[in-house]
């Protein structure tokens, strides 16, 4: 082994450690924020579950965050506009980071 070796060994190990943590990030965030949609649309507690999973399946279901966005948007319709639901998605992502960094 080299050290240029283990040094490659590292950054991919690094690069795959960061991946993770966004993954999970993610996924946290979806749960907060289909938590607070399901809030706002009044679901009882067993249809608030079945909405994490929706939102979570519809991010999945294409790279990126605009599938999260345009599944929220088309079952919020008017109550949240276009600027408040971005914000509120930031701010879920920013608030599932602090939690994964908590939970250690």
């Amino acid at each position: 082994m080299t050290t240029f070796d283990d040094r490659e060994r590292a950054f991919e190990a690094k690069f795959a450690h960061d991946e993770e943590m966004q993954f999970k990030a993610a996924m946290r965030r979806n749960k907060i924020l289909a938590l607070w949609a399901a809030g706002l649309m009044d679901y009882e507690p067993d249809r608030a579950a079945g909405y994490v999973k929706d939102l979570i399946q519809a991010d999945l279901a294409h790279p990126g965050d605009q599938d999260v966005f345009d599944k929220l948007k088309a079952d919020l319709g008017e109550r949240v506009s276009d600027i408040d639901l971005r914000s509120r998605m930031d701010a879920a992502m920013t608030e599932a980071k602090a939690q994964i960094v908590a939970d250690g």
